[in-house]
Order: C-alpha cells, then sequence, then structure tokens
C-alpha cells in the first residue's frame, strides 16, 4: 500500500463513513479520521460526535459535514441513514467504553459495518451479547488494536506461523506509561476522568486501557490461546477507584509461559509497549517506541536487525508498509492499516468475492478474549493471585 500522492479511488467508490464520538477535544476521534483518510479509501459523511448536541453541533460543522447529517445521538443517526440512498456504509465508534455495545448494535441491526476502539465493552456478558449481534447481522466489525498493523508486528506474526521459532516456550509483554502517576483525573482532565471511571471505563483501568493492547498483541504475534492467569492488580495513587499497574502471569494452551507489566505510574516510561517471544529455535524483541526494527535472534548465532522496508522484511510486513526504509511509520499508520483492511473486507462484501486470506484485522472475537482477560484478571487479583481459568 505505497503512498501515491493520489486517489486511488473514484469519489462513488469510497465508503461512505460515519461515526460517533469524537468531537472537539476528543484526541482518538482524530486518530482515527486520518487513519481513515491515509489510504483514500473512505469519505467521512456524517456523525454524531458528541453527546452534548451543542457540541456535536459545532464539532459536525468544524468537519465540514452537511448540516442534516450532523445528529444529536447515535439512534437518531443509525436510523436515519439507513433510510438514505446515499447512507453510511461503515461507522467508527470512538466513544468510552460505556457506549460501544449500544452503538455498535444500533448500526449493526441499520446495516453497517462497525470499526470500534478497544476494549469491546465493560464486561463479558455485553461482549458475548455484541458477538452474538455481529453473526446475526452479517457485518464486518473491526477492532482498533492498532498495533497489529505496524509492519514489523506482521513480520513477527509470520515468523512464528512459518515455524522459524520452534515450539514457543515464553512470551513477555509490557506496557508502561507515566501520565496517571499524578491523581489528575480530579482536574478534569477528560482522558483521565472517564478511564477512571468503572461505570464508563468497566472494571479495569491500566488493565483495560493498555493492558490489553499488550495481551493481543502477544496473542496476535504468537498464535497462542491463554489457558489461564493469575494477576496482581493495584492502584497506588491514593483513592483513584481503578487500577493503574498490573502484573499477570501467564499460561497458554499447549505449554507456553507468559509474563505481562502493563502501567500508568512509571515515570520516565512514555508509550514503552514492547513483546518478547521465545522459542526452541530463536527468540523476537520489538518494542513500539522504535517500530520500523525487529530484533531477531536465531539460536546459536549472532542477532540480527530487521527493518522495516528493507530487503530483511518478509511479504507479511511489506502489504503494511508505505514509505522507503529510513523513513518514520508507526502509530497513524497501524490505525490506518485496519482501516485499509477492513475496506478491503468491506468491498469484498459489496461485489460478493471471497476475501483475499491476506487480509488481517481484529475482529469481535478478539474483543471478547480481551474482555474475558479483564475479567479473569480482576477476579484472580481479588483472590490474592489465585490462578483462575478463562
Amino acid at each position: 500500500m505505497p503512498i501515491e500522492g493520489r486517489s486511488r479511488e473514484t469519489a462513488d467508490a469510497r465508503i461512505r463513513l460515519g461515526m460517533v464520538g469524537g468531537g472537539e477535544g476528543a484526541f482518538i476521534g482524530a486518530v482515527h479520521r486520518i487513519a481513515a483518510r491515509l489510504d483514500d479509501h473512505y469519505v467521512l459523511v456524517a456523525g454524531a460526535l458528541s453527546s452534548t448536541p451543542d457540541k456535536a453541533r459545532r464539532s459536525g460543522q468544524a468537519l465540514g459535514l452537511a448540516p442534516d447529517r450532523i445528529y444529536d445521538d447515535f439512534e437518531t443517526m443509525a436510523k436515519t441513514e439507513a433510510k438514505r440512498p446515499d447512507g453510511i456504509e461503515a461507522v467508527a465508534i470512538v466513544t468510552p467504553n460505556d457506549t460501544h455495545a449500544p452503538a455498535a448494535k444500533a448500526f449493526l441491526k441499520a446495516g453497517m459495518h462497525v470499526i470500534c476502539d478497544k476494549p469491546l465493552t465493560v464486561n463479558l456478558k455485553e461482549a458475548l451479547s455484541l458477538e452474538k449481534a455481529v453473526k446475526q447481522s452479517g457485518r464486518i466489525f473491526a477492532l482498533t488494536h492498532n498495533y497489529t498493523g505496524y509492519p514489523m508486528v506482521r513480520h513477527a506474526r509470520a515468523m512464528v506461523k512459518a515455524g522459524e521459532l520452534g515450539e514457543l516456550r515464553l512470551v513477555q509483554a509490557e506496557y508502561p506509561q507515566d501520565w496517571l502517576t499524578e491523581k489528575i483525573e480530579d482536574t478534569g482532565q477528560k482522558q483521565a476522568v472517564w478511564r477512571n471511571d468503572p461505570k464508563r471505563a468497566g472494571a479495569g483501568g491500566c488493565l483495560g486501557d493498555i493492558g490489553t493492547h499488550a495481551f493481543h498483541l502477544a496473542s496476535f504475534v504468537t498464535g497462542l490461546q491463554l489457558d489461564s492467569l493469575s494477576a496482581d492488580l493495584t492502584s497506588f495513587v491514593k483513592g483513584r477507584k481503578l487500577d493503574d499497574n498490573v502484573h499477570i502471569m501467564m499460561r497458554f494452551k499447549g505449554g507456553a509461559k507468559g509474563m505481562l507489566w502493563a502501567s500508568q505510574v512509571a515515570p520516565g516510561n512514555e508509550n514503552n509497549l514492547k513483546l518478547r517471544v521465545y522459542g526452541t529455535k530463536g527468540g523476537l524483541e520489538w518494542w513500539q517506541e522504535h517500530p520500523n526494527q525487529l530484533i531477531w535472534s536465531p539460536l546459536n548465532k549472532a542477532p540480527q536487525i530487521l527493518s522495516r522496508g528493507s530487503p530483511s522484511a518478509n511479504a507479511a510486513a511489506a502489504r503494511v508498509t508505505r514509505v522507503p526504509p529510513g523513513h518514520p511509520e508507526g502509530y497513524l499508520e497501524g490505525f490506518a492499516s485496519i482501516y485499509t483492511e477492513v475496506a478491503a473486507a468491506i468491498r469484498a462484501a459489496r461485489a460478493k468475492k471471497k476475501l483475499d486470506p491476506a487480509v488481517t484485522f481484529p475482529t469481535v472475537d478478539d474483543g471478547v478474549r480481551g474482555i474475558a482477560f479483564i475479567e479473569a484478571a480482576v477476579k484472580s487479583s481479588a483472590k490474592d493471585g489465585k490462578w483462575v481459568k478463562l
């Protein structure tokens, strides 16, 4: 998917996209809009961009949406767009977690495909209900675990799948940040407020926000299924309602073992997501803050640095690479890769054609596993780290 500097699609062929949430002051909404535009497959035509009508209206006007396609709520948007001959084909849901399920169900019922921010829902019961709705609808549902869109993550996954690491033994995932080291939710900081509210975020704080990213990355690259876990969740900041630090030991089906650390109270860490995978034939290490390189350590040989865009990158990496080697490609492009993969799936559905098996993106099933992971970790921690099966 190289950048060509021009549209590869006519205006009519672009996928008509709507958005729920993501209005003024919302960081992740802008990220999704940039990602949707980057490869020129979508055009944003409608939105219910805030739960506050005035803010929704201002946000829609700022984005240039037609006045009659700026909605006060997602229910009205889903019903109205479904009746239009030029109605949206897909919707991006970028709200706090408690709105994911009701919004997704409304658009699935209206016949639209759904692209939803993570985690899937606030609890497992709700996740399973949404999964059922997705299956019954026959529509495409994607969950934006954006790190799975990085080229060298795709490279690592292909290496594991090809058996280059041998039998997997160890998986180490970590995701420390420092932005919640102080109780900034008390200052009204928007992103901190809802993430530390159990009614809006669900049972996991740091666990749900970034721990699920680390867990999904480990699962995506290794293909392993989690069997059981032992967790220690902590709220270090006094008065905080949800966890801000997570330690989890994991046992995978087949015998591999793993550990996961996620924290939002680790000074000096900005977005320090890392994954290490070790097998009988070698090991891999990937670091999100240096995303264009993958360290490959074959047993009894010198470690190698594999680089995105170079001859060392495999086909799985190449198909989500846009720019030549040496140029940074990361966070926004990772989101864009998911949007582009979903576009391929939507176009295949439009044409009633079989989807290219190389197309890969997280689905509602991944989301259900993520919520099951959260609930098992919360349950384990409440019982002093007792092992809990999934």
